[in-house]
């Protein structure tokens, strides 16, 4: 089948070959899709209009779908009231996340399931066609294997997170819960994930028991992620640097060598001001990155505890506002930035040959994600080049 999408106001692709600037913009554009990829962008005066459906955007303005790089949602609860408590002035320091563990051990897989869609459609009506999801709330052997089971049938890119922080039966003896998810869990996950993660973190594990899971995730044939930094200075992101890592994710809190190594690198740094925004932390200083030639990403960071929301365009809002990124910078960040950090070249953009993954707008503009935040502007989403 082939779709024609006509009469585009404003074509974001992504590929300065195609359109002006870094974001390759295509003004009164169209845009052709067979078998749910890119075979034709240009102007709408030049388009072929023998295809088989025809989707009308009516000078709207049109850009790839967004790249979720970054997301827990297989959970089951929340934690409305520890958000509570925290905008009372109570810290965040993981802890938290020990709330969870209880009510996703005692779910069913069902239950899991049901909330991860539940979510993942959220995600999906915002314009996200592109979803990385963690485990990280089962830490047994049983829990992290089926929960990275779920995120893998669920979504498109799986991470196994099984070092998130010590559970509570593993209390004062870290070393063999790490031990625990070297030899047991990573085998029992890894034929299900394409990534592993670790929480290298105050409150979590040290540099140490991190490079332990991440390079036994490795020899099992995972690539690298790691949450680095977040909430104090620390070795996480010059370990992701050191073992390849596709990304780091949060980096508020850099040293000039941890930037330094990250513009040197091929590793992407995701910012996640969504958690910063829940927890009132110091926001990341994504300019100081950007002007260092680093690559960023933006995600929501979709989890119960600290970031709960699956709302891409209000991550750019936050990020041009709170960032200070342009909001050309902050698209391109939440699309193609997210592409490089899951490593992919076949989305965050609408060059020939990319999957046919789109959000069109009700906006004459891709300016107006930042320019009218909190306004659901997404009308129509397709992925590979189907609506809904």
């Amino acid at each position: 089948m082939s779709l024609l999408v006509d009469h585009i106001g404003e074509l974001v692709t992504n590929d300065p070959s195609v359109g002006e600037g870094a974001l390759g913009v295509v003004r009164d554009a169209a845009l052709v899709v067979e078998d749910g990829r890119v075979v034709w962008v240009g102007p709408a005066a030049s388009v072929d209009r023998g295809t088989d459906e025809v989707l009308d955007a009516a000078g709207a303005a049109v850009v790839p779908g967004f790249v979720e790089s970054h997301s827990h949602l297989v959970f089951a609860g929340d934690r409305a009231a520890e958000f509570a408590a925290r905008m009372a002035g109570e810290s965040y320091a993981a802890g938290g996340i020990r709330t969870t563990l209880a009510a996703t051990r005692a779910a069913s897989d069902g239950e899991l399931g049901a909330n991860l869609m539940r979510l993942a459609a959220e995600y999906r009506r915002q314009g996200t066609t592109t979803l990385e999801v963690k485990s990280g709330y089962g830490q047994t052997v049983t829990d992290e294997s089926r929960s990275v089971q779920l995120a893998a049938r669920l979504a498109d890119e799986a991470t196994l997170l099984a070092a998130h922080v010590v559970p509570p039966e593993y209390e004062g003896r870290a070393e063999d819960y790490v031990r625990l998810v070297v030899e047991e869990m990573i085998p029992a996950g890894a034929p299900h994930a394409r990534w592993v993660d670790v929480f290298c973190e105050r409150g979590a594990f040290d540099v140490d028991q991190s490079r332990a899971v991440l390079t036994a995730g490795q020899a099992a044939g995972l690539g690298v992620r790691v949450h680095a930094n977040q909430l104090t200075a620390g070795d996480g992101v010059r370990l992701g640097v050191e073992l390849g890592a596709a990304s780091v994710d949060h980096c508020v809190h850099l040293t000039d060598a941890d930037v330094e190594a990250l513009a040197g690198s091929t590793t992407v740094a995701t910012l996640l001001p969504g958690a910063d925004f829940s927890t009132r932390g110091p926001w990341p200083d994504a300019r100081r990155l950007l002007d260092a030639g680093v690559t960023v990403a933006l995600g929501a960071d979709c989890n119960p505890g600290t970031s709960y929301t699956t709302s891409m365009p209000f991550i750019v809002a936050l990020a041009v506002r709170e960032l200070c990124m342009t909001p050309a910078e902050a698209l391109w960040s939440a699309t193609a930035g997210g592409a490089r950090a899951l490593r992919r070249d076949d989305v965050g953009h609408l060059g020939v040959g990319a999957r046919a993954d789109l959000a069109v707008l009700d906006a004459p503009s891709s300016l107006h994600l930042a320019y009218r935040p909190g306004v659901p502007l997404v009308r129509d989403v397709l992925k590979d080049g189907r609506r809904g």
